[in-house]
């Protein structure tokens, strides 16, 4: 299993909107596919070339590369924070990624899917600089929205140029932008249409919102340019080309790359610099992208037309390139947006709030939980601090941590371990019985990537839980031990179970429930950061991997250790004080 993840831009820090696309839902697949048996290969790195990155440097009084260096580390450390289990979680601005970016440039030049053309380029008449297309907007000439950017009308779905917007104006300063004519390399989307077209027509087992706005698409493909008038990004690898200072290859094309090389880039960081194309040239293996909506366009159009004509396999053939036949996607798992008063989070608007804010506030698993139960999987989902007051209270703290603590609590104080059951009574099993059909329940949901629905089956088996403690009443059980022991060895065998269907969601709190429940060691391995040498002459940089072949969790129910001690536990959640519902925290924006 491929877990190709969406590479966050680093020209700031990210925000909970976000990781609620590409981050949290690609981690509880993760975790779960492994969990399985599954060999999972999940990468990333931060997105760091373009326009933008300059903008900002600007603005900060950096170089490109400080500020790339800067927001890589902000970046880097929320995500290990949020417990994201990458393989690799690297950045575009390696030796490594520049080496397989021109490879694969090259193979699609070669097949012919690459041509130079001419056009309009919007330029910014106040720095001479080159705009770029997303930061040109105005009204789309099909819909008539306002709004629209120079590369898409997120309104319409339809691929614009800025040249082609009414009343176009700089995102930067609100200026007129001048077009002038420029020549550029394109990738020749109508030579895929066919193609592309084929291959989306077997995928019918997406959301069903990714692949109706992917087959639209498809009805009006146009060429698009792969190179930029701009100083910063990765050098175009041909001669008359490559030693021009003001043409590089556009970001969007080599961030997309940037799943094949942090693949290749973690295969060479091993004992097997080949190990990559078990997930990339096995035609067995499953590609699975993990983004927001926003992204869909680049992963279910670009990028396997990209993939295509590299493999010699667009409508005009060709010849397999410098890495072989390479899997297409197997799936497009987009999120839709998490907004606040209902907008989108915005930096500008000042309606954000940044995941190292909040992780510092709440922890990791609250944030977690949260994007997992009430997150924007299928619509659009509003943010508030109400919502998330009661989630965490009644539902984390309530439900999940009360079973957790009363069960271990009483365990502890009647017997010092796990006790011995005996003759077991039909509650019992019926409760036992709703406990591990439960692995085949949400495993069926995990698989199919429904992770709300999953995740609330899960808690569903929780409350099964405190509702028999309730019955059963084992407290009133001191003249029956037996029977007093019998209830809450069935409890706990209930909260290990429990706790591995939540595993995916909330890993730290899992590895805290399994030593609750006298367990040792790592139950469910978290990342870590770790500074690397370049792969060519590029400076050092830090990475996030980790080695999770060695966790306990598998996707099974174990009977739990009779006599295993267990000591007096600790509050898994702490709840959140009702009056943080109307205001947030002091740093929070206010929400209208």
């Amino acid at each position: 299993m491929l877990t190709a993840v969406a590479w966050p831009y680093a020209n700031g820090p990210r925000h909970i909107g976000h990781v609620s696309g590409f981050g949290v839902p690609s981690d509880v697949f993760s975790r779960f596919r492994r969990m399985t048996g599954d060999r999972v290969l999940m990468v990333s790195g931060t997105d760091e070339h373009g326009t933008p990155i300059q903008v900002q440097a600007d603005a900060e009084g950096l170089t490109p590369r400080q500020l790339a260096d800067k927001y890589n580390k902000v970046i880097t450390e929320d995500l290990q924070g949020l417990g994201l289990s990458y393989d690799l979680f690297t950045r575009t601005t390696t030796s490594n990624h520049y080496d397989v970016t021109q490879q694969m440039f090259l193979s699609l030049y070669k097949n012919g899917y690459i041509v130079p053309k001419t056009q309009m380029g919007a330029i910014s008449p106040s720095t001479g600089r080159t705009l770029p297309d997303r930061y040109v907007e105005g009204t789309c000439p099909i819909c008539g929205y306002d709004g629209a950017r120079g590369d898409q009308c997120d309104n319409c779905g339809n691929q614009l140029d800025p040249a082609d917007l009414i009343d176009p104006r700089s995102r930067i300063n609100g200026e007129t932008p001048k077009f002038v004519e420029t020549e550029h390399f394109f990738l020749d989307l109508p030579a895929f249409a066919e193609s592309l077209g084929r291959w989306l027509s077997t995928r019918t087992d997406w959301r069903p919102n990714v692949l109706k706005f992917s087959a639209n698409l498809i009805e009006d493909l146009k060429p698009r340019a792969i190179t930029r008038d701009l100083d910063w990004g990765v050098p175009v690898p041909l001669d008359g080309w490559s030693d021009n200072p003001l043409k590089k290859i556009y970001v969007w094309f080599d961030a997309v790359i940037g799943y094949l090389s942090a693949s290749i880039e973690w295969a060479r960081r091993g004992s097997d610099p080949d190990a990559w194309k078990q997930w990339w040239t096995d035609p067995a293996a499953q590609g699975y992208y993990f983004m927001g909506k926003d992204n869909i366009t680049f992963h279910s159009v670009m990028w396997p037309a990209i993939l295509l004509g590299q493999n010699g396999e667009g409508d005009h053939g060709g010849e397999p390139g410098a890495f072989g036949t390479l899997n297409l996607p197997s799936e497009i798992v987009s999120s839709e947006y998490l907004t606040m008063s209902g907008s989108k989070f915005s930096t500008s608007r000042g309606t954000v709030i940044y995941v190292g804010d909040f992780l510092r506030e709440f922890g990791p698993d609250a944030l977690r939980y949260f994007i997992a139960v009430a997150g924007p999987e299928n619509q659009d989902t509003d943010f508030t601090w109400e919502e998330f007051v009661r989630r965490i209270n009644f539902e984390l703290a309530n439900e999940w941590g009360n079973l957790v603590n009363r069960s271990v609590s009483m365990a502890h104080k009647n017997v010092g371990a796990i006790p011995k059951p005996t003759a077991p009574t039909e509650a019992d099993a019926a409760l036992l019985a709703t406990s591990r059909a439960g692995f085949d329940t949400v495993g069926d949901l995990l698989r199919r990537n429904r992770f709300k629905q999953a995740v609330t089956e899960a808690m569903r088996v929780v409350g099964a839980a405190n509702k028999y403690i309730s019955d059963q009443e084992p407290w009133k059980r001191k003249d029956d031990p037996d029977r007093r022991d019998t209830i809450l060895h069935t409890a706990l065998q209930v909260v290990s179970d429990a706790n591995t269907l939540l595993t995916p969601f909330l890993p730290h709190a899992a590895q805290k429930v399994h030593e609750a429940l006298g367990g040792e060691g790592v139950w469910a391995a978290q990342p870590e950061i770790r500074q690397v040498e370049d792969l060519g002459d590029g400076p050092d940089y830090s990475v996030l991997t980790g080695d999770y072949t060695e966790q306990q969790a598998t996707w099974e129910s174990r009977p739990i250790e009779v006599g295993r001690p267990l000591a007096k536990p600790t509050p898994l959640f702490a709840k959140l004080a009702p009056e943080l519902g109307e205001t947030g925290p002091e740093w929070a924006p206010i929400q209208k």
